[in-house]
């Protein structure tokens, strides 16, 4: 793509050369780590199976605006004045999006439904318009994209209007629309699917934009446990809670950012085909790479609050949860571009999932110190294999 008049608005994509994440971006980005927030506190008051579902679709909800906004920021240059007013739009719809969420199952579930369908049809229909004629294919592609949203919005807007276990159904509905089209490439009858040609990227900075998501939720992590940390007594198992919940983020940076990110960025700069590769591996795998840090953070909050004692089932299923869909997320995404599953990776599953079975009869604190125990030996072992054999 040229930054010229056949592309006004369109990013500059020079093959072997990275396009560096905007200051308009990261400014857009401040409002997912209040919506991350809310998610992690929503789920921590309602820690319930429906509470849990729920919760479940909210964030399958905002990671999906805001990896589609990311697509579109690819394509699009933030640079560009309009593309920047987009995102301010988009950041006061985002910020509705996220206040709305303690009560989106309550009085507040058509704001929520508005500001999502607004969102996500608004910036599709910029994108349309913003694709000259000249541009048949890629202005194809962005109404293909809008017709499915536009379909979705109707269950959002709907199940806002409902109420109960209604809402939640539409919801689900809509939700599944979004998370099937990209796989079955935006087909619509008559027009067909968009090609692979059609979701060109420029792969080192969808790479870079995931990567700063993953730091969003590292940091609201890291938010938990020092305001949490702040308004307690500090005894001797608060400080130790205090340093296992830090010392378990920090290997869950090293884990994903050490080796993988970095592999993943190159992989896809370099592969023939990134948009399909980016659609796998950073649309759809990084999905439980996030759930499982905000899973560990409420488990940080449950730990330094009780330390001693048994660990209840909320404290159980989050502690071993959070780590167990972070590590599932992480070996997914580096099978898709290495080609193999990490050993360490798959010790360290099995190794949490052997915990779980006697975690109800260890104290919380002694859980979250083995939690991360294991996070740390994966961090080691990956490292080690790795700088010794780098094809293993």
């Amino acid at each position: 793509m040229t930054d010229n008049a056949d592309g006004a608005l369109f990013r500059r994509i020079v093959p072997h050369q990275h396009s560096r994440v905007t200051y308009a971006e990261l400014f857009f980005d401040l409002v997912f780590v209040f919506a991350i927030t809310q998610i992690s506190h929503t789920l921590l008051a309602h820690f319930t199976p429906l509470g849990a579902l729920q919760v479940t679709l909210l964030f399958l909800a905002v990671w999906w605006v805001w990896v589609f906004t990311t697509w579109i920021t690819n394509w699009l240059n933030p640079e560009k004045t309009p593309v920047r007013l987009l995102l301010f739009a988009m950041m006061l719809g985002g910020l509705v999006l996220s206040t709305s969420i303690p009560k989106a199952f309550d009085e507040r579930g058509l704001w929520f439904a508005i500001a999502y369908a607004g969102m996500q049809v608004g910036k599709t229909i910029f994108l349309w318009l913003s694709t000259p004629p000249s541009r048949p294919r890629t202005r194809m592609n962005a109404m293909r994209i809008a017709v499915w949203l536009s379909v979705s919005a109707v269950f959002w807007i709907a199940g806002g209007i409902v109420e109960g276990q209604s809402r939640l159904a539409l919801w689900a509905v809509a939700l599944v629309i979004e998370y099937i089209s990209p796989a079955v490439r935006f087909w619509i009858p008559r027009h067909g699917a968009s090609s692979v040609a059609d979701w060109m990227i420029e792969g080192g900075h969808m790479a870079e934009r995931c990567g700063l998501f993953i730091i969003i939720a590292l940091g609201e992590s890291i938010v938990v446990i020092g305001a949490t940390f702040a308004e307690l007594a500090w005894t001797t198992e608060n400080v130790l809670a205090f340093v296992s919940a830090l010392v378990g983020s920090i290997a869950m940076w090293w884990i994903y950012f050490h080796v993988g990110a970095e592999a993943g960025s190159e992989q896809l700069s370099k592969s023939s085909e990134p948009g399909r590769l980016a659609r796998l591996a950073y649309t759809y795998l990084h999905l439980p790479i996030v759930a499982g840090i905000i899973v560990a953070a409420v488990a940080d909050e449950l730990v330094l609050k009780h330390p001693g004692g048994h660990s209840d089932l909320k404290t159980v299923m989050s502690a071993i949860g959070g780590p167990l869909l972070f590590l599932f997320g992480t070996i997914l995404f580096k099978l898709s571009f290495r080609g193999f599953l990490q050993l360490s990776h798959g010790a360290g599953i099995i190794t949490l999932c052997v915990l779980a079975w006697f975690a109800s009869e260890l104290s919380p604190l002694m859980l979250s110190i083995l939690t991360t125990a294991i996070m740390i030996a994966v961090a080691v072992w990956e490292t080690v294999s790795l700088r010794s054999d780098p094809a293993e």
